[in-house]
């Protein structure tokens, strides 16, 4: 059997937002098959058997046949080694739990070359999957061994240390739904949701929202629990001490039993409950010194720990904790046991796992063994419940139980701390009994608390409560107004496109919102200079988009942004396309004539939101064209008032064209027409005559977002422009 050489990478690229392929970020790779370009799946011996038995889901890919088992039909008739390799990293990206969902592969005019992507949020993570697909084909091709389990454990490694946590994914997915757009600001969890003024900011379950003073009164356990008292809410009486000596004595004075906890922890860690015995309160006073910067003792209240999740004022989830034991059967260690139990598929190491493995080495855990006299060695008698922890594993959803008076009380606390967003631990007998009656308390009130035990509790429904974060932030308004959106005008092009970015963006200044401009000539607010430069290209769009002062926003972009970076934003409100100049630069994306530019700057267009407008050159037939593509309203221009396509547009009733006549400007809506000046009068200060064109493709943005002729007239009068 021929050995062949491996599949050259010439070069990828991650393309971070709407681009020619989808408009979301994709991994583009340009392949090289050299040989095999001359031997198809079906013609490599044992090939799509190697392939299907390490990779059987491949069966779920419909491919372009759009049934189950299209791909397999697909390798059976002879299909190219680039589309196979799409279809693999897909598969590795689902085995490694990512769902890539989108990929394609297509020719290039190069023979033997192709351009192959596959969608993946993270560029880290596409990079991993592209190296073990690229080393999983040959492996297939060349019949070589291949460990499939350690390439999946390496994405999935890539995925724990890249991707958002649950917590902060679960409201990125919510804003999604809403189409709310968000932005990662770190690579860790802090993403903007919304653009430039309209934004706000979340990190994992805290928002821009969250008081630093509430949360740094919920860190300290013993002032929020005096603060809460104050008020009249139910908490277990106890008291800060500095030694262990000082625990026993507390311990005794307040009354037995006493649970033992850090002042300022996080977790759980630290906290042991129902403690009697002198040693075992000082041996848990060593437990939790550690983990905070104080240790309190305080009474223990019999129940059973509850987390009720408070969102702008409301208990949106509650989940019920349950401690956690093991049976003995008089034949197994207690080591023994525990293992069996931490197969349990909903536990696990990493954030997505419910329930954490049990740790018979936990300082807690130990405690608790101790006080039983039993080692992880101890074989335990038949029958015989060992408990390992009284705390943790909240993840029994009780949400539809919630009595109000539990309610009351945890939305009340919430309050006083001052929290947006509040974990509430409380001790209660049963959640569905008002609060005071059964002798329940509020044991902490958490900032940023954790969402998991919400999203998968291991009993009952899952709560959306990455929505009910989302809402809070954007409250819903009728026509669904409060979507995070600034106004956004996104021109591609290469005629006087900068002249054109900058007119509107000084025009929408006149309107009232303060505009950012980033544009060939720089990065603008309210028509003044803040970075020397070309800002053309997605970073000077990004910068633009996560300023907080920004109420509207220009973007200027090109062909070449478009191909080898994807726009920085995902809708535009206002598309513009001024031409299709331009290709000869392009060869190295394999732009080789005027044709392929549609393909290109359609793009721009294909992003206007449904409400908005596309504003095209009815000049040039193949911009006009892109009419049809678009979403929302579209917007004609031309120099030429006898344009054909023009009078097409307007004769289709409320087609809107702005365009010259006489030298007169003109806006049109149908057969209705409305003289703004003439090219004399619509100069800019010093008598500075712009290029026709370029004044009538910002005219036409202008109207498209609704600003009143007057105050285009006027405003391209005092639009000083300095290059």
């Amino acid at each position: 059997m021929a050995t062949f050489e491996d599949i050259r990478l010439l070069r990828t690229t991650y393309l971070r937002g709407p681009s020619v392929w989808t408009y979301r970020p994709i991994l583009e790779v340009w392949l090289d098959l050299g040989a095999l370009e001359d031997h198809p799946s079906n013609q490599l011996p044992g090939f799509n058997e190697r392939l299907t038995r390490w990779l059987p889901d491949l069966v779920e890919h419909h491919c372009g046949v759009g049934e189950r088992g299209g791909f397999l039909q697909r390798l059976e008739e002879g299909t190219w080694c680039g589309h196979v390799l799409e279809h693999v990293i897909i598969e590795l990206l689902n085995l490694a739990g990512m769902p890539a969902e989108f990929g394609q592969t297509r020719e290039t005019s190069q023979r033997g070359i192709y351009r192959m992507v596959f969608r993946c949020p993270e560029e880290a993570v596409a990079r991993v999957a592209l190296a073990h697909g690229h080393r999983l084909i040959m492996a297939a091709i060349n019949d070589q061994p291949f460990d499939l389990a350690a390439a999946v454990r390496d994405i999935k490694t890539a995925i724990n240390d890249r991707y958002l946590g649950p917590s902060t994914g679960c409201i990125v997915a919510a804003a999604g739904e809403r189409r709310i757009p968000h932005i990662r600001l770190n690579d860790g969890n802090l993403v903007q949701l919304g653009y430039g003024a309209a934004q706000r900011r979340i990190w994992t379950a805290e928002s821009d929202q969250t008081s630093a003073i509430a949360e740094g009164i919920a860190q300290d356990k013993d002032f929020t629990k005096r603060l809460l008292a104050s008020c009249g809410v139910p908490v277990p009486e106890g008291q800060v001490v500095a030694s262990a000596d000082e625990a026993w004595e507390v311990a005794q004075d307040i009354g037995l039993p006493v649970t033992v906890k850090p002042s300022d922890g996080n977790h759980a860690r630290g906290v042991t409950l129902e403690l009697s015995g002198e040693a075992d309160i000082k041996a848990a006073f060593a437990l939790a010194e550690p983990e905070g910067s104080e240790v309190i003792v305080e009474r223990f209240i019999e129940g059973t720990e509850h987390r009720l999740l408070v969102v702008g004022g409301k208990v949106v989830a509650a989940c019920r904790g349950e401690q956690v034991s093991v049976t003995g059967n008089g034949r197994d260690t207690l080591g023994a046991l525990v293992h069996v139990v931490n197969q349990d598929p909903r536990r696990g190491p990493e954030q997505e796992y419910p329930l954490d493995w049990i740790n018979l080495q936990a300082p807690a855990v130990q405690l608790e063994l101790k006080r039983q006299q039993l080692t992880p060695d101890s074989v335990v008698p038949q029958g015989q419940e060992v408990l390992l922890q009284r705390n943790g594993n909240m993840a029994i959803d009780c949400t539809d139980e919630v009595h109000p008076d539990v309610a009351y009380y945890a939305q009340l606390a919430a309050k006083i701390v001052g929290l947006d967003i509040a974990g509430m631990d409380m001790i209660l007998k049963d959640i569905s009994q008002p609060m005071k009656a059964q002798g329940g308390a509020i044991l902490e009130v958490n900032a940023g608390p954790g969402l998991l035990m919400h999203l998968k509790p291991t009993s009952g429904a899952p709560r959306p409560v990455g929505m009910a974060i989302v809402d809070h932030l954007f409250p819903r308004t009728e026509g669904g107004a409060d979507s995070g959106r600034i106004p956004i005008v996104g021109i591609a092009g290469t005629q006087g496109n900068a002249f054109t970015a900058r007119l509107v963006g000084w025009l929408l200044q006149l309107s009232g919102r303060l505009t950012g401009v980033a544009s060939s000539e720089g990065m603008f607010l309210a028509n003044r200079r803040t970075q020397a430069g070309s800002a053309a290209h997605w970073a000077g769009a990004h910068r633009l988009l996560t300023n907080r002062l920004a109420q509207a926003a220009v973007i200027q972009t090109t062909a070449r942004s478009i191909l080898g970076e994807g726009l920085a934003y995902d809708r535009c409100l206002v598309g513009v396309v001024t031409d299709m100049d331009g290709y000869e630069d392009l060869a190295d994306h394999d732009v080789r004539e005027p044709a392929q530019m549609a393909r290109v700057l359609r793009t721009q267009i294909d992003v206007v939101l449904g409400e908005g407008a596309g504003v095209l050159n009815a000049d040039i037939a193949p911009v006009a064209d892109l009419a049809r593509l678009c979403d929302g309203q579209v917007l004609l221009y031309s120099t030429d008032a006898g344009n054909p396509r023009l009078a097409e547009h307007r004769a289709q009733g409320e087609g809107r064209a702005v365009f010259t006549r006489a030298g007169q400007v003109i806006l049109a809506t149908g057969a209705s027409e409305r003289v703004l000046g003439t090219l004399a009068t619509l100069s800019l200060p010093g008598g500075q005559q712009p290029d026709t064109a370029a004044l009538l493709a910002a005219i036409a943005a202008a109207w498209a977002m609704d600003i009143a002729p007057e105050l285009i007239a006027a405003g391209i009068k005092t639009f000083e422009y300095l290059a």
